[in-house]
């Protein structure tokens, strides 16, 4: 069986673990998270980067640093994973679910001022596939209302939008390191921030409501307890694989892309939809699908698909109609039309760096035979 994804271990993982665990420095804010923190800062192209648990975490943290209190609305897509609701439920905010675009799958920025109330205190925009949003008409329309965007960049670090990297845009944006994703320490994820007056309160968040990163740079003589907050920094131990990770960057990227356009190339002219890149957009090749013309066909080409030892899998379903999604969230104006089409007919092909041309060929010939 060809797996779905298959977690890709660079040349330096398991040196570094070692190296971090014999240094006994194992809590977080050691040596690997402030190498892993540089890199990713470069290559996101943020003012500051802040290590997490997990991308849920620092969603979590966005919720914090933007004070939201119950009754505040937050705009999102509803093609997303839960986290990016949950994330701003758990403050007692309401999620305003809409609709994506056909074309990239990613959040309807028409959709996006229509659903605007003098409730809303943010808009959340999640980059689908490493393709990424409009965000020239989504920022002219966050100014225009005084509304911070955020970038749920959990698919996208790599890729850009005329010219700068995503993840540089909102007001603060998050990554995920997670098993499934191109760069991967098993489980975790950062904050990146681009307005600084969120800066120092995230820190302070970030390491339990308390000032103790001061206190460690010596900036106060103790450290106390100044704010909200919870544990929400990783181990240096994961820092230490994440770093490895990052340092290989562009060879896991490399062959990624090698994938992702041998995939394009097979699939022209088939009566299957192809992912869409519009232009301006560098996509990082985090996942390539295709489009059924129904739920049904989608079905039975996953079936075909698994018969051909070729694990393939569906992806997000509808948030604004989950039961989670009724109880604690809203439907913008106009529904979620094109989000419910899209959930039932889409198929994702196994992605991996560590993928084989022998591989990628038997996939290929495994869609090819059902299409």
């Amino acid at each position: 069986m060809i797996p779905f994804n298959r977690p890709f271990l660079a040349a330096r993982e398991r040196e570094y673990v070692r190296l971090a665990v014999e240094s006994g420095q194992t809590s977080g804010d050691g040596p690997y998270t402030r190498r892993a923190t540089d890199l990713l800062k470069t290559l996101a192209g943020a003012r500051r980067a802040l290590l997490t648990t997990s991308c849920t975490h620092a969603l979590e943290l966005t919720a914090l640093l933007l004070d939201l209190r119950p009754g505040d609305e937050v705009i999102m897509p509803s093609f997303t994973f839960v986290s990016t609701a949950n994330a701003y439920v758990l403050r007692g905010a309401v999620p305003v679910f809409v609709d994506c675009r056909p074309d990239t799958l990613n959040i309807d920025e028409q959709a996006v001022e229509d659903a605007i109330t003098v409730r809303t205190r943010a808009i959340v925009v999640v980059h689908y596939g490493g393709v990424a949003c409009d965000m020239t008409a989504i920022g002219k329309v966050a100014r225009h209302h005084g509304i911070p965007v955020i970038e749920d960049n959990a698919h996208g670090l790599g890729a850009g939008y005329e010219g700068r990297p995503l993840g540089s845009f909102g007001a603060m944006a998050t990554q995920s390191f997670h098993s499934t994703k191109n760069i991967q320490c098993g489980e975790g994820g950062a904050l990146l921030i681009n307005e600084e007056r969120f800066g120092e309160r995230a820190e302070i968040l970030r390491e339990k409501g308390t000032d103790r990163g001061r206190f460690f740079r010596g900036e106060v003589d103790k450290y106390r307890w100044m704010d909200l907050g919870s544990s929400y920094l990783p181990s240096d131990v994961l820092a230490a694989a994440l770093t490895a990770q990052l340092e290989a960057f562009e060879d896991i990227q490399r062959r990624r892309h090698e994938v992702w356009s041998a995939y394009h190339a097979a699939f022209a002219g088939s009566d299957l939809v192809r992912p869409t890149v519009p232009a301006g957009c560098e996509h990082s090749a985090h996942l390539y699908y295709l489009l059924a013309p129904d739920h049904a066909t989608r079905q039975a080409m996953l079936g075909h698909l698994r018969s051909y030892g070729v694990q393939a899998a569906f992806h997000y379903q509808p948030l604004h109609s989950a039961p989670a999604g009724r109880r604690y969230g809203r439907t913008g104006p106009g529904g979620c039309p094109v989000t419910e089409d899209v959930a039932d007919r889409l198929v994702r092909l196994p992605l991996y760096a560590g993928m084989s041309d022998g591989e990628v060929a038997r996939v290929v010939t495994a869609v090819r035979g059902f299409s």
